[in-house]
């Protein structure tokens, strides 16, 4: 960084003014800021913890429901891409109605199908004999 003439300028604080990307501020300062994010992390993950404890859900009221994964299972039967079928896919309820439901929304309500019926499948098998 230095070879390219790149420095770190802190605008507003006790150390406010420019500074060398090889100083041991700049170093201090980035350590800081990886220990800081850790910390959000830990908290955010101890409240994720904590809620679900409560019996709180995260995250949004969920888009999908049977008709759409009908529709998502033909269509994939068809081989189309996820983005193919997200495209096809309406949300019929909800804040998002009339939207068309992402990829990786598309990907998830597959995979959950799909394990699903593959521990169905499993239950139903005979157990092994030794």
């Amino acid at each position: 960084m230095k070879a390219s003439d790149v420095g770190l300028e802190l605008l507003t604080g006790e150390l406010q003014g420019s500074h060398d990307p090889s100083s041991v501020v700049f170093t201090v300062l980035a350590a800081l800021s990886g220990m800081e994010r850790e910390y959000i992390r830990d908290r955010t993950l101890e409240g994720h913890e904590s809620a679900r404890k409560r019996g709180k859900t995260i995250g949004g009221a969920g888009v999908t429901d049977g008709d759409m994964l009908s529709m998502a299972l033909h269509l994939r039967e068809q081989e189309m891409s996820l983005r193919d079928i997200a495209n096809r896919l309406v949300i019929t309820t909800g804040k998002k109605k009339g939207q068309h439901p992402s990829p990786a929304t598309v990907m998830r309500m597959l995979r959950e199908h799909d394990e699903q019926r593959a521990s169905m499948a499993e239950g139903a098998r005979p157990a092994s004999i030794p």
